[in-house]
């Protein structure tokens, strides 16, 4: 939806590019191949002269380096630990540079990571030339888990399906991450928490508390035909979930099919798990089960 606003351009999960895009040369959401879309390799040559001239595996050791969970207890520190300064600027120095591109590119004013884990903003957090503010999007975890054990094809490589992840992995995980999220604001990220609930539910005022909360330049304005629907236009989303390959007029409903046919057993695990953060966002403990 972001996509559709004025001064917008939307990257995908860019912390993916490196083995997706420029390594496997995954379709864009453009439905073409990451190496032959026009405004990726736009992007290759301004960033760095094209994609052949950047040393990929450099970048993916960076990235073990400084952006893993593993990292976030140096990372998170207010003042960036000497040891990891060349490391952390060398990384972030690459997504700076796409950032700039891609804004230039599409003659943005923002621009879109959607890059859904903490390790990677924490590491852009000490890169002074990046002016870095944070979406955090929350959604209920029992649907999370319920999600994240569908089996859904990945439209950008033929044959394979996303991964699929169990309850207890899929809460921890969803704890965790939801968690560190205030280390960004200990490192003085703004950061915007919005619910996937409340956003579904009436995304116009949404977007809007969001892009104000944040100061973000532009219009703050879904363009809407009605309170739910928009009509999506391509984008070059290099790597994410697979609606980013939806186009055309589309109803935003929420998905609570999780709701009526979630084992009961297996939402009173995933309740329990995740049960102080389920308060502190404001999810109800129990669930009213309803038809599917």
């Amino acid at each position: 939806m972001l996509a559709e606003m004025p001064g917008v351009v939307v990257l995908g999960e860019l912390r993916h590019m490196w083995e997706r895009g420029i390594g496997n040369d995954e379709l864009c959401a453009c439905s073409t191949p990451f190496s032959e879309c026009p405004f990726w390799r736009s992007v290759g040559d301004r960033a760095f002269g094209g994609w052949d001239r950047l040393d990929v595996e450099r970048v993916l050791w960076l990235k073990d380096t400084v952006d893993r969970k593993r990292r976030l207890t140096r990372t998170t520190r207010r003042r960036t630990p000497p040891d990891l300064r060349d490391d952390l600027l060398a990384y972030t120095g690459h997504y700076r540079r796409i950032y700039e591109a891609a804004a230039e590119v599409a003659g943005a004013s923002v621009v879109v990571d959607s890059s859904k884990v903490v390790p990677l903003p924490m590491a852009l957090s000490h890169d002074p030339a990046i002016d870095l503010r944070i979406a955090h999007i929350v959604r209920d975890p029992r649907g999370v888990a319920y999600s994240w054990q569908k089996s859904v094809a990945r439209p950008e490589k033929e044959g394979e399906s996303m991964p699929r992840i169990g309850l207890v992995d899929s809460t921890q995980n969803w704890v965790v991450h939801n968690m560190s999220m205030t280390g960004l604001r200990y490192r003085g990220v703004p950061v915007h928490r919005l619910r996937y609930e409340d956003l579904v539910r009436d995304p116009g005022p949404v977007v809007r508390d969001l892009w104000r909360g944040l100061r973000l330049p532009g219009s703050a304005e879904l363009p809407l035909s009605d309170r739910h629907t928009i009509t999506l236009n391509g984008t070059h989303s290099v790597a994410g979930n697979p609606m980013r390959f939806r186009t055309g007029e589309t109803t935003v409903r929420p998905d609570t099919e999780w709701v009526g046919r979630m084992n009961a057993r297996d939402r009173r695990a995933v309740t329990a798990l995740s049960l102080p953060l389920l308060k502190r966002y404001g999810y109800p403990a129990r669930v009213r089960e309803v038809p599917a």
